[in-house]
């Protein structure tokens, strides 16, 4: 087959096709290939690696999907052995490529799996069990599946990575280098991406084997079936802004972007207490939930829905005609996926993007990666706002920088020396403790608890000599003399001297004033010389 692509006009029976794929193809109504289609299809029937590079929304699904599907239908799988893989950044995506192969192989008796996150595991090794063809996997959940034993990659002889870009966005690269490490080296890649970054361009050198190059269009580039508006806002006013242009333009169906996945709950109950018929999509929502709104959508029951950038890669939806950018994309090629979901096919759609004088940068670096500039509007009953000079720090909504922190940053802050002295003032508080337990009268000798007796050798003439500051400041220096240390009493003895200085003469009130009934008489204590003269029988 020769490999000068085909005219678009001749239709898909040109490119090469088997009859039960082209009798797909016209039930479901597609007669021309788009350029994508009509370069990259007989090339993969071929068995050259494609190395594919084209905006969103021009068909690289199909591409990749047809030829595979006539590359296929020869032969069979055997079990745990899939004949082709397909990498997949997210669920969404995954289960798309799926609809794909189901709806494209309706006439062939091939089989697919679909092994994504959030589905039960037992389910999808039974699947494997019994042979695919086709296997749709995110790198996450098909490492969890193989290293439980239940997937060999061994006989796979086609292996696609889609959304070569988004994968890289999302850190799945180490994972896709693990997986491609799995397969047989002699296989056919089929590599394609929105964008291409020297990063890409890495991988693909290393993945593929003599590429066949395709691209439709410059890198990161819009489809001129889009229309680019701004609106330019205060940050208090996007929300209402928001809500202005909904009831302005003729919104059948609109996706609404949003950075944080919690600005998208917020917005989401904001919309809905203002009578939107809206829903939320983001990565923290449970599998079945998310399935279950995007299909609702799909099929018109809700009209507008909040999401994250989960959504903005190769999700078609049809007939959409907006795409609300809320918050302006931290990455300058997110823009180009995000509006890249309206305008599909051929239909014109419109794209509005809120910023916030904060954005200037980040707007800048849309319109240079984009190569075009986005017209300005004002909306009716908003104050005219401009971009704040200098800006480029994204900060989070509705949050200020503290004013000490402020200031230290504009270098106003105060000096080291005009700083309050922080040092502890001076104690005020009434005599206590000591004066006061000198002050009170010895315990009567009767009353005086007999010592422990001891061992002599415990105080020996070496150790009797405590260090200074070891003893209480309010005792005598001829009791901290005469005194062991610490360290040399026996341990009985230790704990009963740390009691009597627990319970010894002590007051029991509050603050400086007590209680003359609350005061506790002192016990006189004891010298050494006198303890060991108790021991010894003198006393």
């Amino acid at each position: 087959m020769p490999e000068d692509p085909v005219a678009p006009e001749n239709g898909f029976a040109a490119l090469g096709l088997s009859e039960p794929i082209l009798r797909a193809i016209a039930e479901k109504g597609y007669t021309t290939p788009t350029p994508i289609q009509v370069q990259a299809i007989p090339v993969v029937l071929m068995g050259r690696d494609v190395l594919g590079v084209a905006q969103t929304g021009t068909g690289k699904t199909a591409g990749f999907t047809l030829p595979m599907l006539d590359i296929l239908s020869g032969s069979r799988a055997r079990a745990r052995m899939p004949r082709s893989l397909i990498l997949e950044p997210t669920r969404e995506l995954a289960l798309q490529v799926a609809e794909n192969f189901v709806l494209y192989g309706k006439h062939l008796k091939l089989t697919h799996a679909l092994i994504i996150g959030g589905e039960s595991m037992s389910d999808q090794k039974d699947l494997l069990m019994r042979g695919v063809d086709v296997l749709i996997a995110t790198p996450g959940r098909l490492i969890d599946i193989f290293e439980r034993g239940s997937l060999l990659l061994t006989d796979t002889r086609v292996l696609v990575i889609d959304e070569a870009d988004r994968m890289l966005d999302m850190g799945f690269i180490p994972d896709v280098e693990r997986i491609v490490s799995l397969l047989p080296r002699t296989r056919q890649t089929l590599f394609f991406s929105a964008t291409m970054a020297p990063e890409i361009r890495r991988l693909a050198d290393a993945f593929l084997q003599n590429p066949k190059e395709i691209s439709v269009s410059r890198p990161a580039s819009v489809a001129n079936t889009i229309t680019q508006l701004l609106a330019l806002v205060a940050e208090s006013d996007k929300r209402e802004a928001l809500r202005r242009l909904i009831a302005s333009e003729d919104v059948q169906n609109a996706l609404i972007f949003c950075n944080r996945k919690r600005d998208v709950d917020v917005l989401f109950k904001s919309l809905s207490r203002h009578g939107f018929s809206v829903g939320a999509l983001h990565g923290d929502m449970a599998q079945p939930v998310r399935f279950a709104t995007l299909e609702k959508f799909k099929a018109g029951e809700i009209r507008l829905l909040c999401c994250s950038d989960v959504a903005a890669r190769g999700i078609d939806i049809g007939g959409l005609s907006h795409v609300f950018n809320f918050d302006v994309p931290i990455h300058a090629e997110d823009y180009v996926h995000r509006i890249g979901r309206t305008g599909r096919a051929g239909r014109e759609g419109r794209t509005f993007m809120l910023a916030t004088p904060d954005d200037r940068l980040a707007f800048e670096a849309i319109e240079k990666l984009t190569e075009g500039s986005i017209r300005r509007i004002e909306i009716p009953g908003f104050d005219p706002v401009e971009w704040a000079e200098g800006s480029g720090r994204r900060r989070g909504r509705g949050r200020t920088a503290a004013p000490a922190r402020s200031a230290a940053r504009s270098g106003s802050a105060k000096p080291d020396s005009a700083k309050p002295d922080l040092a502890k003032p001076e104690s005020t508080k009434t005599e206590s403790g000591p004066a006061r337990r000198a002050a009170k009268a010895p315990r009567p000798a009767a009353d005086r608890r007999p010592a422990e007796p001891r061992a002599p050798e415990s105080i020996a003439p070496e150790t009797r000599a405590a260090p200074e500051s070891r003893a209480p400041a309010h005792r005598p220096a001829d009791i901290r003399a005469a005194e062991p240390p610490h360290a040399a009493r026996p341990p009985r003895e230790r704990d009963q001297r740390r009691r009597d200085d627990d319970l010894g003469p002590s007051v029991i009130g509050f603050g400086g004033d007590v209680p003359a009934f609350m005061l506790v008489a002192a016990r006189p204590r004891r010298t050494a010389a006198a303890a060991h003269a108790e021991m010894e029988g003198d006393v």
